[in-house]
């Protein structure tokens, strides 16, 4: 078996129990709650070294320990994907809008993985690459792989950690302020996003759209669509938390992962890895200022 991350309980709730736990702790890892729970009943989640229950209460000193079990390698989908950086221990791929990163199908990021990236010449190379965080199907954007099971389990600690500074880019509908700090509890738990307009526009459909430069400071699933959109500014194409109505046909969710600065698990130097905001984001706010202009006239 091949370790994954480890995590001691520093801090826990009355009647915290073993899965509901471990949900927020290897979310970087399990892509969905259930996985959480078939990673515990696969014994490949363990408490203290030991196979446990779901409903095992937990108290502080008890250690988490992710094992991977699965030996299968995914089958290779040909689909070519931008390497915005790449190493003998991880890499930094531009995931396009419109693909899961993993799951029971064959068109996943997972799954391009093999026809895009170089397998490691390190001692402890995986035997698949892993995605260490996760991007909706519609985000697009800086998605970090671990090509090496070291680089995995220090990429982890690091998300864990607060140690991993992301940078997302989005089109919102409204006029928001210049800048701001979004510190709203997602599902009873502590979520900050700060945010700084870039630019703002007229537009016929919307009144007015702005994009936005966004600094989550917490990872919490969905944050900066819940934050923005309680705000009273959802982001441009969101079906699930945008205002019926304003869903622009074929054009995906206006978000973006665009930087990340982080140390690099394995020889510690600073990496700063950018990609440029997405062509259709500019495209779309011309456009939608020249109709504006030209209505009016």
């Amino acid at each position: 078996m091949i370790l994954l991350k480890e995590h001691i309980v520093e801090e826990v709730g009355e009647n915290q129990r073993f899965l509901d736990y471990s949900i927020d702790i290897f979310k970087e890892l399990i892509i969905s709650n259930k996985g959480v729970k078939k990673a515990i009943k696969r014994a490949e989640l363990l408490l203290n070294e030991q196979v446990a229950e779901t409903g095992r209460f937990l108290k502080v000193g008890d250690k988490l320990s992710l094992y991977s079990t699965e030996k299968n390698i995914p089958t290779t989908y040909n689909l070519k994907l931008e390497i915005v950086y790449e190493d003998e221990f991880l890499a930094v791929i531009n995931k396009p809008a419109g693909i899961n990163i993993s799951g029971n199908m064959y068109r996943t990021i997972v799954n391009a993985l093999p026809y895009n990236l170089t397998k490691s010449t390190e001692l402890d190379a995986l035997s698949w690459f892993r995605p260490v965080h996760r991007l909706d199907n519609q985000t697009r954007g800086l998605l970090i792989i671990a090509k090496t099971q070291k680089a995995m389990v220090e990429l982890g600690n690091m998300f864990e950690n607060k140690k991993i500074q992301k940078l997302y880019h989005a089109i919102v509908i409204g006029k928001t302020e210049d800048n701001g700090i979004i510190n709203r509890d997602i599902e009873a738990k502590k979520s900050i996003t700060e945010y700084k307009t870039l630019k703002q526009v007229k537009s016929l459909r919307n009144s007015d759209l702005s994009l936005l430069e966004l600094r989550p400071k917490t990872g919490r699933t969905h944050q900066l669509r819940i934050h923005l959109s309680g705000l009273g500014f959802p982001i441009l194409g969101d079906k699930v938390y945008g205002a019926s109505g304003t869903i622009l046909k074929h054009k995906g969710l206006f978000l973006c992962s665009t930087q990340l600065l982080f140390k690099h698990p394995i020889k510690g130097e600073e990496l700063n890895i950018k990609i440029e905001t997405p062509y259709k984001f500019t495209a779309l706010l011309k456009r939608e200022q020249r109709r504006f202009d030209n209505f009016k006239i």
